[in-house]
This record gives structure tokens, sequence and C-alpha cells, in this order.
């Protein structure tokens, strides 16, 4: 592993052990969603109705993990913060394997052509 890649790693897990920040931020400071996670719902409270594209294209996606924690809008904070993390980390995972993958088919597509 070169330094920049072992940089880029050290990066991504600071970032995943920061995301509960976005949990606990927000009820520290009473805040509500945050900007641009709103669901048909709050478009709907905000705006007075829903955007007819996004009425169609609202459920045709469904996370994995759903507001990225394990035990639901209610679970303890404690619950909520190690969901963030552990959801990052899955992330990071999933996305290093996909990229992984397609460099090796990459590689293999280069050598076999030339």
């Amino acid at each position: 592993m070169t330094k920049s890649q072992r940089k880029l790693w050290i990066g991504l897990l600071i970032m995943a052990f920061l995301s509960p920040l976005g949990v606990y931020l927000p009820k520290l400071f009473h805040a509500e969603e945050a900007w641009g996670e709103w669901g048909t719902e709050a478009i709907e409270k905000m705006l007075g109705y829903v955007p007819e594209g996004m009425k169609k294209m609202a459920d045709l996606w469904k996370a994995p993990i759903a507001d990225y924690n394990f035990g639901g809008e209610e679970a303890a904070l404690s619950t909520q913060l190690y969901s963030y993390v552990i959801s990052g980390l899955i992330g990071i995972t999933i996305a290093a394997a996909v990229i992984y993958i397609i460099s090796k088919l990459l590689v293999r597509k280069e050598k076999n052509n030339t």
C-alpha cells in the first residue's frame, strides 16, 4: 500500500467515525432533518405540494439500512451513533470492493488486448 493510499484509508475511517455527528448535532441544537434529505411529507409541508416527478420516483429506491439506523428512529442515541459508524464502514467496504473488482477486470481486459 502506498503512502497516499494509506492516507486515503485513514481519512475514510476518520469520516466514518465522525458520521454520528449527523445524528448528535441536530439533536443538540434542536434542528430538523439534514438539508436535502427530505421525504415527500417534508416537501409537502414546506411547499404545500409534492412535485409529480418526486411522487413517481419517491419509492424507486429503499435504502438497505433505513436512516443508517439499525434500531429505528426511536432507538437510543447510543444505538443510533453506533449504527451510523457501522453503516459508514459497510458503505466504505462495499465501495472499495466494487472499485477493486472493476479495476481487476479492467487490468485483465487491458492485458488481453496487448
